[in-house]
């Protein structure tokens, strides 16, 4: 495994930050509308976008609490079940910025994250 970038050691760090502070999916949500959301959406967008989006991380954190196997340690079969979340993920990130890149002309909103995010 080669050595993170200064980027990704600061990804690194301030996921965890938030993780800590009970503020991760939040962050997420944040950068998600930064990044394609139009420039100026309609209120009920913003609001069934973000239930859509911790609907999912909602979820998928239900469902990993579902599928692993009992015990402390991880099972062959645990690992098995992430790897596929993982890639499925993967493949989902890829897509979106394939579209991301397609739609670059568009208008992005820009906006501070809330009051106390990540600080």
């Amino acid at each position: 495994m080669s050595e993170p970038t200064a980027r990704e050691a600061f990804l690194t760090a301030m996921s965890k930050t938030l993780a800590d502070e009970g503020k991760l999916i939040e962050a997420g949500w944040f950068s998600l509308q930064a990044a394609i959301m139009p420039a100026d959406p309609p209120p009920v967008q913003i609001r069934e976008m973000r239930l859509a989006f911790f609907a999912g991380a909602q979820h998928l954190f239900a469902s990993i609490m579902t599928i692993l196997e009992p015990g402390e340690e991880p099972t062959d079969a645990d690992m098995a079940r992430m790897g596929l979340i993982a890639a499925e993920l993967q493949a989902f990130a890829e897509q979106l910025s394939r579209d991301a890149r397609f739609a670059e002309g568009r208008p992005h909103r820009r906006r501070r994250p809330p009051e106390g995010l990540g600080r």
